[in-house]
């Protein structure tokens, strides 16, 4: 990265939306429902939320008016056209000591949108930062955000519990929705270098300027923090992706030419968003999990749907995509994949045998029935580990009597 690096012309011509992003919006939302739900909530009106947010708001905040606050009027305002953002919007300020801004999308037809920005900012933030701001803000209500939101925290009140896979792929969109409005606050500034001071501001809640901290130094240190996170070590498990992956992806916005280079930039930065752990185990485990699925559920020549959703269950504790997975570990050599991964689990932890084993039955026990080819299989990969054919035995025993269900063609 450059140490003051300008945006490209061409870079006008990149859309702001990537395009996972909106798959996993689009998955989310059919998954749950969405069109049904949000049917039967206009019917009965019980949300509430205009009414909640509007009034928090006019309560308690500093509504941002043309002759109240002409100044920042003028600066919203002139953000919001830039972005040519039509929707009715009102802008507030409230008197929080947190550096934080937000915005809230209008839920009820006619009623402005909310963007609020807590005082704290502006003892921070320089003009153009503040742009940055409210650019980010309004990105979240241009790119519809809040809809999803809503739709989730509806489905799975704060109580329920969400289903693993379901909470990766929601947290990975959280994600990606938040590199989505960096963009536009980008677009609001055109000043990468304005982006990566509101950044660090926003991060450490410090006056740079006092702190005597220059850009260089920041572009530097970061620079080393992605390389952290690029090597396998770090993790992106909050709701916003860490600081050197936003402040990278806006300097691939902000200086590729084309919208390849743009998404080719984009993979290796959202790789690090696609990890669930961090262990060495992790991806044996999964690797694990798909081959000996497969192997035993091909046994009697053919993998039914049990057999496929009882693999894809128990990896997605691991994938954010299982599905996708299972596909590319088919597409090799099953055998050699299983063979590899059970050497190098045990090589990392020995212990793993009887968990290995259990999940090897349970496979078995999917789709309701047993068969001698089944059981030889778990027997022999059980000699291989330096298990007894007895603890082989004694493992299947406690699976049947703790979950076996006949099918209900066997017994009608």
């Amino acid at each position: 990265m450059e140490n003051k690096p300008k945006a490209k012309k061409g870079r006008k011509h990149l859309k702001p939306s990537i395009a996972l992003e909106k798959q996993l919006s689009k998955q989310i939302y059919n998954a749950l429902q969405g069109a049904v739900v949000e049917a039967v909530l206009k019917k009965i009106k019980t949300s509430g939320t205009d009414t909640y947010w509007r009034s928090s708001m006019e309560g308690h905040s500093l509504k941002v008016q043309q002759d109240l606050l002409p100044d920042f009027y003028r600066l919203c305002h002139e953000v919001k056209d830039k972005l040519h953002f039509e929707e009715p919007v009102d802008f507030y300020i409230t008197g929080d000591s947190s550096v934080n801004a937000f915005s809230v999308a209008a839920e009820d037809e006619g009623e402005p949108n909310i963007v609020n920005v807590n005082s704290a900012l502006f003892d921070l933030m320089t003009e153009d930062e503040l742009r940055f701001v409210i650019g980010h803000e309004l990105g979240h209500l241009i790119n519809k955000d809040t809809r999803l939101t809503r739709l989730v925290r509806f489905v799975f009140p704060p109580e329920a519990a969400v289903p693993v896979a379901l909470q990766y792929k929601i947290r990975l969109h959280e994600q990606l929705a938040e590199l989505v409005a960096d963009r536009y606050g980008y677009m609001a500034t055109d000043d990468l270098g304005v982006c990566v001071t509101a950044f660090f501001k926003l991060a450490s809640g410090l006056d740079l300027v006092k702190m005597n901290v220059s850009l260089d130094a920041l572009i530097a240190d970061n620079n080393r923090r992605l390389n952290y996170f690029l090597k396998d070590k770090g993790i992106s498990r909050a709701t916003h992706p860490v600081n050197p992956i936003r402040v990278q992806a806006l300097n691939l916005f902000s200086t590729m030419t084309t919208q390849k280079e743009l998404n080719d930039g984009m993979e290796e930065l959202i790789s690090i968003l696609l990890k669930v752990g961090n262990s060495e185990l992790d991806e044996f485990m999964a690797r694990f999990i798909v081959s000996a699925g497969i192997l035993v559920a091909n046994i009697d020549k053919a993998l039914n749907l049990e057999e496929y959703h009882a693999i894809i269950e128990n990896l997605a504790d691991l994938k954010i995509f299982p599905r996708k997975f299972v596909e590319e570990v088919m597409a090799g050599d099953i055998v050699k994949t299983f063979n590899d991964s059970v050497e190098n689990i045990l090589k990392v932890n020995p212990g793993m045998r009887e968990d290995m084993l259990d999940y090897m039955i349970l496979i078995v026990l999917s789709d309701k029935a047993i068969s001698n080819e089944e059981l030889n299989m778990l027997y022999d990969f059980g000699r291989n580990v330096g298990l007894s054919d007895m603890e082989v035995a004694t493992a299947i025993a406690v699976a049947i009597q703790k979950s076996y269900v006949p099918s209900m063609e066997a017994i009608s």
